[in-house]
Protein backbone atom coordinates (compact mmCIF):
# COMPACT_ATOMS: atom_id res chain seq x y z
CA UNK A 1 0.00 0.00 0.00
CA UNK A 2 1.40 3.34 -0.94
CA UNK A 3 0.25 6.78 -0.17
CA UNK A 4 2.31 9.57 -2.23
CA UNK A 5 2.64 12.82 -0.31
CA UNK A 6 1.07 15.32 -2.87
CA UNK A 7 1.29 18.88 -1.45
CA UNK A 8 3.05 21.41 -3.24
CA UNK A 9 6.54 21.01 -3.81
CA UNK A 10 8.44 22.43 -1.02
CA UNK A 11 5.18 23.12 1.21
CA UNK A 12 5.31 21.97 4.92
CA UNK A 13 1.86 21.45 4.81
CA UNK A 14 -0.13 18.29 6.74
CA UNK A 15 -1.13 15.76 3.78
CA UNK A 16 -4.76 13.61 3.74
CA UNK A 17 -3.01 11.36 6.38
CA UNK A 18 -1.93 14.64 8.60
CA UNK A 19 1.58 13.78 7.87
CA UNK A 20 3.93 17.27 8.00
CA UNK A 21 4.80 17.23 3.88
CA UNK A 22 8.40 16.37 3.08
CA UNK A 23 9.55 16.90 -0.95
CA UNK A 24 10.73 12.99 -1.71
CA UNK A 25 9.33 11.62 1.01
CA UNK A 26 6.74 8.84 0.32
CA UNK A 27 4.16 7.28 2.78
CA UNK A 28 3.76 3.41 3.06
CA UNK A 29 2.08 0.83 5.33
CA UNK A 30 2.39 -2.73 4.97
CA UNK A 31 1.42 -5.70 7.22
CA UNK A 32 3.69 -7.91 9.34
CA UNK A 33 3.91 -11.42 9.46
CA UNK A 34 2.28 -10.78 13.15
CA UNK A 35 -0.50 -9.00 11.94
CA UNK A 36 0.18 -5.50 12.67
CA UNK A 37 -1.08 -2.39 10.25
CA UNK A 38 3.20 -0.78 9.92
CA UNK A 39 3.56 2.79 8.95
CA UNK A 40 6.90 4.08 7.67
CA UNK A 41 8.23 6.96 5.41
CA UNK A 42 10.45 6.25 3.05
CA UNK A 43 12.92 7.73 0.31
CA UNK A 44 15.16 6.56 -2.66
CA UNK A 45 14.78 4.32 -5.37
CA UNK A 46 18.17 2.07 -5.08
CA UNK A 47 21.21 1.34 -3.46
CA UNK A 48 21.66 0.17 0.09
CA UNK A 49 18.95 0.10 2.69
CA UNK A 50 18.85 2.24 5.96
CA UNK A 51 16.73 2.23 8.69
CA UNK A 52 16.20 4.75 10.85
CA UNK A 53 15.17 4.90 14.13
CA UNK A 54 13.17 7.89 15.81
CA UNK A 55 13.52 9.05 19.32
CA UNK A 56 10.66 7.98 22.30
CA UNK A 57 9.00 11.58 23.37
CA UNK A 58 5.11 11.56 22.71
CA UNK A 59 4.72 12.39 19.38
CA UNK A 60 7.70 11.19 17.97
CA UNK A 61 7.94 9.25 14.52
CA UNK A 62 9.45 8.35 11.23
CA UNK A 63 8.89 11.97 9.83
CA UNK A 64 9.25 13.78 12.52
CA UNK A 65 12.59 12.14 13.80
CA UNK A 66 14.28 12.13 9.72
CA UNK A 67 12.87 15.09 7.83
CA UNK A 68 16.26 16.41 6.96
CA UNK A 69 18.26 13.34 6.65
CA UNK A 70 16.31 10.37 4.81
CA UNK A 71 15.55 13.08 1.70
CA UNK A 72 19.32 13.99 1.48
CA UNK A 73 20.37 10.16 1.46
CA UNK A 74 17.85 9.21 -0.67
CA UNK A 75 18.85 11.47 -3.07
CA UNK A 76 22.47 10.29 -2.94
CA UNK A 77 22.55 6.39 -3.54
CA UNK A 78 20.80 5.02 -0.46
CA UNK A 79 16.89 3.28 0.03
CA UNK A 80 16.07 4.76 3.49
CA UNK A 81 12.84 3.25 5.62
CA UNK A 82 11.66 5.39 8.73
CA UNK A 83 9.37 3.39 10.55
CA UNK A 84 6.82 4.18 13.18
CA UNK A 85 7.35 2.05 16.01
CA UNK A 86 5.13 0.50 18.12
CA UNK A 87 3.69 3.09 20.43
CA UNK A 88 3.86 6.06 17.65
CA UNK A 89 3.05 7.87 14.63
CA UNK A 90 0.64 5.58 12.93
CA UNK A 91 1.59 2.20 14.39
CA UNK A 92 -1.02 -0.44 14.89
CA UNK A 93 -2.69 0.78 18.42
CA UNK A 94 -4.72 -2.81 18.75
CA UNK A 95 -4.06 -3.97 21.84
CA UNK A 96 -2.09 -7.45 20.56
CA UNK A 97 0.29 -5.04 19.18
CA UNK A 98 1.14 -2.84 21.85
CA UNK A 99 5.05 -2.77 23.12
CA UNK A 100 4.06 -5.26 26.49
CA UNK A 101 7.80 -6.14 26.27
CA UNK A 102 9.48 -2.38 26.05
CA UNK A 103 12.66 -2.66 24.00
CA UNK A 104 12.48 -5.99 22.80
CA UNK A 105 8.60 -5.75 21.26
CA UNK A 106 10.63 -2.89 19.22
CA UNK A 107 13.36 -4.69 18.32
CA UNK A 108 11.53 -7.71 16.90
CA UNK A 109 9.14 -4.91 15.37
CA UNK A 110 12.32 -4.00 13.69
CA UNK A 111 12.78 -7.68 12.81
CA UNK A 112 9.55 -7.99 11.12
CA UNK A 113 9.88 -4.38 9.56
CA UNK A 114 12.62 -5.67 8.08
CA UNK A 115 11.50 -8.97 6.80
CA UNK A 116 8.26 -8.01 5.25
CA UNK A 117 10.20 -5.71 2.92
CA UNK A 118 13.41 -8.14 2.46
CA UNK A 119 15.53 -5.97 3.78
CA UNK A 120 18.50 -9.13 4.66
CA UNK A 121 20.88 -7.02 5.70
CA UNK A 122 21.31 -3.17 5.88
CA UNK A 123 22.80 -0.18 7.84
CA UNK A 124 21.05 0.71 11.29
CA UNK A 125 20.62 4.33 12.99
CA UNK A 126 18.34 5.47 15.85
CA UNK A 127 18.08 8.79 18.10
CA UNK A 128 17.36 8.51 21.88
CA UNK A 129 15.18 5.80 22.51
CA UNK A 130 16.09 4.58 18.81
CA UNK A 131 19.60 4.72 19.80
CA UNK A 132 18.93 2.38 22.38
CA UNK A 133 16.79 0.28 20.09
CA UNK A 134 19.43 0.43 17.67
CA UNK A 135 21.96 -1.08 20.42
CA UNK A 136 19.82 -3.76 21.06
CA UNK A 137 19.04 -4.91 17.83
CA UNK A 138 22.60 -4.97 16.56
CA UNK A 139 23.53 -7.07 19.70
CA UNK A 140 20.40 -9.56 18.80
CA UNK A 141 20.45 -10.01 15.07
CA UNK A 142 24.55 -8.45 14.32
CA UNK A 143 24.57 -10.89 11.20
CA UNK A 144 21.96 -8.29 9.57
CA UNK A 145 23.82 -5.50 10.25
CA UNK A 146 26.45 -3.15 7.97
CA UNK A 147 27.37 -0.65 10.14
CA UNK A 148 25.41 1.63 12.49
CA UNK A 149 25.35 5.10 13.93
CA UNK A 150 24.17 6.09 17.34
CA UNK A 151 22.64 9.77 17.92
CA UNK A 152 22.55 10.75 21.55
CA UNK A 153 21.14 7.60 23.43
CA UNK A 154 22.17 4.88 25.75
CA UNK A 155 23.87 1.88 25.74
CA UNK A 156 22.38 -0.24 28.17
CA UNK A 157 23.67 -1.63 31.71
CA UNK A 158 27.49 -0.55 30.24
CA UNK A 159 27.66 2.13 32.31
CA UNK A 160 26.80 2.67 35.95
CA UNK A 161 23.53 4.51 35.99
CA UNK A 162 25.19 6.07 39.19
CA UNK A 163 27.25 8.02 36.83
CA UNK A 164 24.12 9.67 34.83
CA UNK A 165 24.56 13.23 34.35
CA UNK A 166 21.59 15.81 35.18
CA UNK A 167 21.37 19.37 34.09
CA UNK A 168 22.36 20.98 37.34
CA UNK A 169 25.65 18.66 36.83
CA UNK A 170 26.60 19.76 33.35
CA UNK A 171 29.26 21.58 32.52
CA UNK A 172 28.10 21.82 28.61
CA UNK A 173 24.24 21.99 28.70
CA UNK A 174 22.46 24.82 27.09
CA UNK A 175 19.58 25.26 30.15
CA UNK A 176 21.28 23.38 33.61
CA UNK A 177 17.72 23.95 35.24
CA UNK A 178 16.20 21.80 32.54
CA UNK A 179 13.33 19.80 33.61
CA UNK A 180 11.61 17.89 31.17
CA UNK A 181 7.83 19.16 30.88
CA UNK A 182 4.62 16.84 31.21
CA UNK A 183 3.02 16.64 27.48
CA UNK A 184 -0.81 17.17 28.46
CA UNK A 185 -2.12 16.63 25.37
CA UNK A 186 -2.30 20.42 24.12
CA UNK A 187 -0.42 21.82 20.90
CA UNK A 188 1.16 24.64 23.53
CA UNK A 189 2.79 21.86 25.78
CA UNK A 190 3.96 19.89 22.24
CA UNK A 191 5.87 22.64 21.40
CA UNK A 192 7.55 23.58 25.19
CA UNK A 193 8.12 19.63 24.91
CA UNK A 194 9.98 20.22 21.50
CA UNK A 195 11.81 23.21 22.28
CA UNK A 196 13.61 20.73 25.57
CA UNK A 197 14.76 18.16 22.70
CA UNK A 198 15.68 20.50 19.42
CA UNK A 199 18.11 23.28 20.25
CA UNK A 200 18.45 25.33 16.46
CA UNK A 201 15.78 27.93 15.85
CA UNK A 202 13.04 27.71 13.46
CA UNK A 203 12.54 23.86 12.65
CA UNK A 204 9.74 23.66 15.06
CA UNK A 205 7.11 24.33 12.50
CA UNK A 206 3.88 24.85 13.28
CA UNK A 207 2.52 22.06 11.33
CA UNK A 208 5.29 19.91 13.04
CA UNK A 209 3.25 20.48 16.31
CA UNK A 210 0.43 19.65 14.96
CA UNK A 211 1.65 16.53 13.32
CA UNK A 212 2.85 15.34 16.38
CA UNK A 213 0.06 16.56 18.93
CA UNK A 214 -2.15 14.16 17.05
CA UNK A 215 -0.18 11.51 17.00
CA UNK A 216 0.73 12.07 20.99
CA UNK A 217 -3.15 11.57 21.17
CA UNK A 218 -3.48 9.15 19.39
CA UNK A 219 -0.93 6.86 20.72
CA UNK A 220 -1.87 7.91 24.17
CA UNK A 221 -3.78 4.27 25.59
CA UNK A 222 -0.59 2.54 24.18
CA UNK A 223 1.93 5.06 25.91
CA UNK A 224 0.38 4.65 28.87
CA UNK A 225 0.54 0.93 29.16
CA UNK A 226 4.58 1.09 27.44
CA UNK A 227 4.82 3.32 30.82
CA UNK A 228 3.47 0.77 32.52
CA UNK A 229 5.02 -2.15 31.35
CA UNK A 230 8.47 0.03 31.29
CA UNK A 231 8.10 0.32 35.40
CA UNK A 232 7.59 -3.87 35.51
CA UNK A 233 10.47 -4.58 33.35
CA UNK A 234 12.90 -2.57 35.27
CA UNK A 235 12.51 -4.66 38.32
CA UNK A 236 12.43 -8.18 36.32
CA UNK A 237 15.50 -9.64 36.30
CA UNK A 238 14.93 -12.53 33.92
CA UNK A 239 14.20 -9.86 31.28
CA UNK A 240 17.02 -7.46 32.47
CA UNK A 241 18.95 -10.69 31.97
CA UNK A 242 17.95 -10.30 28.19
CA UNK A 243 18.90 -6.73 27.28
CA UNK A 244 21.63 -6.71 29.37
CA UNK A 245 24.65 -4.88 27.35
CA UNK A 246 27.40 -6.19 29.63
CA UNK A 247 30.06 -7.46 27.68
CA UNK A 248 27.60 -8.04 24.84
CA UNK A 249 27.38 -4.92 23.11
CA UNK A 250 31.09 -3.88 23.59
CA UNK A 251 32.20 -6.76 22.20
CA UNK A 252 30.96 -6.14 19.07
CA UNK A 253 33.12 -5.49 15.86
CA UNK A 254 30.44 -3.64 13.25
CA UNK A 255 31.63 -0.38 12.42
CA UNK A 256 29.92 2.54 14.05
CA UNK A 257 29.96 6.36 14.96
CA UNK A 258 28.01 8.13 17.79
CA UNK A 259 27.36 11.75 17.80
CA UNK A 260 26.11 13.34 20.99
CA UNK A 261 25.42 16.86 21.00
CA UNK A 262 27.76 19.35 23.41
CA UNK A 263 24.61 21.01 24.22
CA UNK A 264 22.23 18.30 24.95
CA UNK A 265 19.79 19.64 27.85
CA UNK A 266 17.58 16.05 28.24
CA UNK A 267 20.55 14.18 28.62
CA UNK A 268 23.85 16.29 28.95
CA UNK A 269 26.60 15.41 27.06
CA UNK A 270 28.48 13.89 30.13
CA UNK A 271 26.44 10.97 29.57
CA UNK A 272 28.23 10.43 26.37
CA UNK A 273 32.09 10.85 27.76
CA UNK A 274 30.91 8.21 30.53
CA UNK A 275 29.65 5.77 27.38
CA UNK A 276 32.95 6.68 25.38
CA UNK A 277 35.28 5.77 28.62
CA UNK A 278 33.60 2.26 28.41
CA UNK A 279 36.16 1.34 25.31
CA UNK A 280 35.22 0.49 22.14
CA UNK A 281 37.37 -0.47 19.53
CA UNK A 282 34.82 -0.65 17.06
CA UNK A 283 32.73 3.27 17.65
CA UNK A 284 33.81 6.44 16.57
CA UNK A 285 32.33 9.17 18.93
CA UNK A 286 31.53 12.70 17.89
CA UNK A 287 30.58 15.88 20.17
CA UNK A 288 29.25 18.06 17.49
CA UNK A 289 28.56 22.09 18.74
CA UNK A 290 25.22 24.17 18.69
CA UNK A 291 23.56 20.97 18.68
CA UNK A 292 20.87 19.64 21.45
CA UNK A 293 19.36 16.41 21.75
CA UNK A 294 17.70 15.59 18.74
CA UNK A 295 21.24 16.43 16.27
CA UNK A 296 20.10 15.33 13.59
CA UNK A 297 17.25 18.26 13.18
CA UNK A 298 20.23 21.35 14.72
CA UNK A 299 23.01 20.07 12.25
CA UNK A 300 20.81 18.74 9.38
CA UNK A 301 24.08 19.43 6.95
CA UNK A 302 26.28 18.42 9.28
CA UNK A 303 25.00 14.57 10.13
CA UNK A 304 23.57 14.04 7.04
CA UNK A 305 27.14 14.72 5.29
CA UNK A 306 29.02 12.42 8.16
CA UNK A 307 26.14 9.42 7.77
CA UNK A 308 26.31 9.80 4.16
CA UNK A 309 30.16 9.23 4.22
CA UNK A 310 30.37 6.60 6.83
CA UNK A 311 27.29 4.60 5.13
CA UNK A 312 28.58 4.80 1.78
CA UNK A 313 32.60 4.95 2.13
CA UNK A 314 33.15 3.22 5.55
CA UNK A 315 34.98 6.14 6.95
CA UNK A 316 34.16 9.40 7.63
CA UNK A 317 36.55 12.27 6.22
CA UNK A 318 38.73 14.60 8.47
CA UNK A 319 36.86 17.51 7.24
CA UNK A 320 33.81 16.16 8.21
CA UNK A 321 34.88 14.59 11.06
CA UNK A 322 36.32 17.98 12.30
CA UNK A 323 33.16 19.51 11.73
CA UNK A 324 31.11 17.05 13.40
CA UNK A 325 33.42 17.33 16.68
CA UNK A 326 35.16 14.44 16.43
CA UNK A 327 36.22 12.79 20.20
CA UNK A 328 39.99 14.33 21.34
CA UNK A 329 39.21 12.65 24.64
CA UNK A 330 40.89 8.97 22.35
CA UNK A 331 42.53 8.51 19.37
CA UNK A 332 40.75 9.24 16.45
CA UNK A 333 40.03 6.03 15.00
CA UNK A 334 41.76 5.68 11.66
CA UNK A 335 39.82 2.75 10.92
CA UNK A 336 36.59 5.12 11.11
CA UNK A 337 38.34 8.70 10.11
CA UNK A 338 39.69 8.72 6.36
CA UNK A 339 42.78 10.81 7.96
CA UNK A 340 44.89 10.42 4.59
CA UNK A 341 42.11 12.02 2.80
CA UNK A 342 42.59 8.33 0.76
CA UNK A 343 39.66 6.96 0.68
CA UNK A 344 36.28 9.61 0.50
CA UNK A 345 35.91 11.55 -2.78
CA UNK A 346 36.99 15.13 -2.80
CA UNK A 347 33.18 15.36 -4.29
CA UNK A 348 31.25 14.31 -2.11
CA UNK A 349 33.03 15.74 1.10
CA UNK A 350 31.53 18.97 -1.16
CA UNK A 351 27.69 17.99 -0.77
CA UNK A 352 27.46 19.45 3.13
CA UNK A 353 24.02 18.51 2.72
CA UNK A 354 22.86 19.67 -0.02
Amino acid sequence: MVTELTAEQGSHGLTEEGIVHIPGMASRWVRLASGARAHYVTTGDTGPAIILLHGGINGSSGTAGWRFMAPFLGANGFRVFCPDQPGFGWADTRKEYWPSLGVLSHVEFVREFADALCLDQFHLSGNSMGCANTVQFVQTYPERILSFALIAGGVGDLVDPAKRVTGKDSKYSANPGYVRPDWDGTGESMRVLMEGIIYKKGVIWPELIKMRNDAGLRQKEVSDARQVASERLANDPNFQQKISTKNRFNKLTIPAIYLYGLQDVLSPVENGFNQEDVGFDNIQFFYPDKCGHQGQSDQPEMFNQAFLEFFKYGKVSKETAEWAGVSDRKPVKSSHVDLEGKVVPKEVIALKGR
